[in-house]
């Protein structure tokens, strides 16, 4: 289905839903109980390969074709140039530090994809938002795509925009 290969292009993380590494062995698709739980921990698992610096465990849920957006506007990498990206704050034993406060997962009816929005709180960055798509391969969950955003209050958007106006876009409004 096409749907299915969009998702697969833009797809990012995944793994089993035992505390198994993400090369574990393949296992049937999860029950839909089980797909939100089992997507949930793989973030959790992800993140918490990121606070503590584990290039390998936090690259190894991604699906090879995954896609990250970060919060600059050029940021938009494939997994081989957010690996290169992530080599240098990784060497130290700290990636980086995003504690998920709220989350929302939604599971397809087929059980092999799921979306999933969260705030995040974080010392260096403050308040942000990642949301996703994770898709079931291999018999794990893989990240498809990772979209991080910071969050600005709508109130503060005219003194934001002004801050930026230097970095617009020619053309932009």
């Amino acid at each position: 289905m096409p749907w299915r290969l969009v998702l697969l292009f833009a797809a990012a993380c995944g793994a089993s839903t035992s505390a198994a590494s993400p090369s574990a062995a393949p296992v049937a698709s999860p029950s839909s109980e089980t797909a939100e739980a089992a997507v949930a921990a793989v973030l959790d698992d992800w993140h918490d390969a990121a606070a503590h610096g584990d290039f390998a465990r936090y690259f190894g849920h991604y699906d090879p074709a995954g896609t990250f957006l970060g919060t600059d506007a050029g940021e938009i990498w494939d997994v081989a140039a957010f690996q290169d990206y992530a080599r240098e704050p990784f060497a130290d034993g700290v990636g980086w530090v995003l504690v998920p406060t709220r989350r929302s997962i939604r599971v397809a009816p087929s059980g092999d994809v799921a979306w999933f929005e969260e705030n995040l709180a974080s010392e260096g960055r403050g308040p942000s938002r990642g949301s996703g798509v994770r898709v079931w391969q291999e018999g794990r969950w893989r990240i498809a795509q990772y979209n991080l955003a910071l969050t600005v209050p709508n109130g503060r958007l005219p003194e934001v925009r002004a801050l930026l106006r230097d970095e617009l876009p020619e053309g932009a409004p």
